[in-house]
């Protein structure tokens, strides 16, 4: 039998990229103590198991040029250092993006407002143009009947204006490479012809309707960027935080917030009034001071474990089918 000379730092490297660990993998731990060398067939398995070309691991030294191609903003701090399946979900929306981009340069004019605010810092004006450009009356939310018509509506407006937007927790059709919330809630990859967007479909609504109103405020500033958006902080960075205050003027209105909050001061009733979630509206009373972080994050984390055991007790699976369609 046959087997294969493997150097263990590129097994230990590739382990570390897929984030496993030898213990679920067993019979690599022979491979990396030098007891024995795999044969072709199990290096084959491996690779799969992994999700690394084979090719990879007949190296003398672990490839290190894989880094987002975009910056990424995880717990808060920029980075282009992904988990494997970020990373693989970037790769294919930039393979359909350029696929698009292809046809519509050949067809088409590019997109106007990508770009537009390109410096500009003030939030309300950039919020003002999304709407404007996009048709939407400024309160646009209370038109509708729940956060889930809000993000249904607005995707398909995103549709209308070349602006692709991607729902999915996985990797392309790839059930078993789900994305955690907790390492990407969305990214946008901005370009005139075709802007790409992809939202977690794995959070909670009010969540992607906060990503979606965030990575629209990218497409309108021109800067490509993904993030976990961890307790729905921004990092702390500039566009970010600007890009946070876009999507907050966006959704819920300072002025309308205001006359609303005076007359209810109730989250619950701001939440049916809005048409959005608690979370936007406890995280819009962050920002405009009618909250302490310290009362927001305890909101937070009280909704946040609700969530959670709604969704732990929630027996449907859905249909994956009907979901990437």
């Amino acid at each position: 039998m046959v087997r294969i000379a493997v150097n263990k730092e590129v097994i230990l490297w590739a382990l570390k990229r897929a984030g496993r660990s030898p213990k679920d993998i067993p019979y690599v731990i022979r491979w990396i103590n030098g007891e024995k060398q795999p044969t072709l067939k199990q290096l084959e398995d491996f690779s799969k198991k992994v999700h690394i070309p084979f090719e990879y691991l007949l190296l003398d030294k672990p490839v290190n040029d894989e880094f987002a191609p975009i910056p990424f903003f995880r717990k808060g701090k920029k980075t282009r250092e992904v988990s494997l399946n970020v990373y693989d979900a970037i790769l294919i929306l930039q393979q359909r993006q350029e696929w698009l981009k292809e046809y519509l340069e050949n067809n088409y004019e590019p997109l106007s407002f990508v770009g537009k605010f390109r410096g500009e810092k003030n939030a309300k004006k950039i919020a003002r143009d999304i709407k404007e450009t996009l048709g939407l009356p400024d309160n646009w939310t209370q038109d509708l009947k729940s956060r889930s018509d809000a993000l249904n509506y607005l995707t398909n407006l995103a549709g209308e204006h070349r602006i692709i937007v991607v729902f999915s927790g996985i990797v392309g059709n790839n059930t078993h490479r789900k994305i955690p919330v907790e390492e990407c809630r969305g990214f946008v990859l901005v370009d005139k012809y075709a802007p790409f967007m992809f939202i977690n479909s794995s959070d909670f609504l009010s969540a992607q309707l906060f990503t979606f109103a965030h990575e629209l405020a990218h497409i309108w500033t021109g800067k490509s960027s993904g993030f976990d958006f961890r307790k729905l902080q921004p990092a702390n960075d500039p566009m970010e935080r600007l890009c946070d205050k876009v999507a907050a003027e966006f959704l819920v209105p300072e002025n309308y917030f205001n006359e609303a909050w005076n007359k209810y001061r109730d989250i619950n009733k701001l939440e049916k009034h809005f048409k959005v979630s608690k979370i936007v509206i406890a995280r819009r009373a962050l920002d405009t001071g009618k909250l302490t972080q310290a009362e927001f994050f305890k909101f937070y984390k009280k909704y946040n474990d609700q969530y959670k055991t709604q969704k732990d007790t929630n027996n449907g699976g859905g249909n994956f089918y009907a979901t990437a369609k």
